[in-house]
């Protein structure tokens, strides 16, 4: 069942022409030196929540405090075709584009809306430090932020304070994605990258998530002033709960069948329970207190159906 869609699309057209010479990436640069910073929205083009956390920064003249902050728009082309009476239709045009940022995806020979496109921004993501990209989710789920594998990943996280659930995780089997591309995705170097699923595509709260997770990664990064972020910045949140993924489950037959509705964040008590079927195989939780994190409505073969983790607080 489609949920009702409670936000309405911004017009990201003031956006287009930036200032990087790729379309809908604008950059701000402060004349105290420091690291590149990025906000990213629109990765999937029916994630609105994203597209209106930007357009509010714009408008409310978020600049840094030093170093440069990009502001960047990804799939556009699916995002254009976004219609509320079909909001699913546009989660991407050719493929899903947060699963082609791997060398051999970039420098291969497949030809498609997003391909191009990643290959259109990748020299500017090469020269980010510091990114949030910035999701929703396909369940009424709670916001959750992806921190990758790394410490550095988790140590951001716990920076930004939001939101309160954080998943530490490997990635898809399917492709690699914009977080985990390059030197974001290993344990060494400087470059750190959060990811954030501010919760279902199109509700309403999904914006507001969005939009206080942008501020609070840019206070905790030191990218902008705490005084440009305070009139739009919300109470302090409470303590965050870590959630580390052990095992994601690929799906290898049809049909996949959950055995339960779940939405995600359901923890399982006893290892050995029975939570879906893949085509005849059953599959069940590897451990007590198995924490399920975003089950997905895409059951189709070759896809990630579920992540299985703990609570490690």
């Amino acid at each position: 069942m489609t949920q009702a869609v409670e936000l309405k699309a911004p017009d990201i057209t003031p956006y287009r022409k930036g200032n990087t010479g790729i379309p809908y990436a604008t950059t701000f640069r402060a004349a105290a030196p420091g690291p590149h910073v990025m906000v990213n929205a629109l990765v999937h083009g029916n994630e609105l929540c994203g597209a209106i956390a930007l357009d509010t920064l714009f408008k409310a003249d978020i600049r840094p405090r030093r170093g440069t902050l990009t502001f960047s728009f990804a799939n556009v082309a699916a995002y254009e075709r976004f219609d509320p009476a079909n909001p699913a239709a546009s989660r991407f045009v050719d493929e899903d584009f947060n699963r082609v940022w791997s060398p051999e995806v970039l420098n291969g020979p497949r030809d498609t809306v997003e391909t191009r496109r990643a290959r259109e921004m990748r020299p500017l993501v090469d020269t980010v430090d510091l990114l949030l990209d910035i999701h929703s989710m396909q369940r009424l789920s709670h916001p959750l932020a992806l921190c990758g594998p790394t410490r550095k990943g988790r140590e951001l996280a716990r920076a930004m304070r939001v939101p309160a659930f954080v998943v530490s995780d490997q990635g898809h089997k399917a492709g690699v994605r914009l977080r985990d591309y390059a030197g974001f995705g290993t344990e060494g170097g400087a470059k750190r990258a959060a990811l954030v699923e501010c919760g279902q595509h199109w509700k309403a709260d999904s914006a507001r998530v969005a939009i206080q997770s942008a501020l609070r990664f840019l206070l905790a990064v030191e990218a902008i002033h705490p005084a440009g972020a305070a009139p739009l910045l919300e109470p302090d949140p409470p303590a965050q709960r870590f959630i580390e993924v052990t095992h994601a489950v690929t799906i290898a037959h049809e049909p996949f069948v959950f055995a339960e509705p779940y939405v995600g964040l359901e923890v399982v008590p006893k290892a050995g329970t029975v939570i879906a079927r893949d085509g005849a195989e059953a599959i069940r939780t590897p451990y007590d207190s198995c924490v399920l994190v975003m089950p997905s409505m895409r059951l189709t073969k070759g896809l990630t159906a579920v992540r299985l983790g703990r609570f490690v607080d």
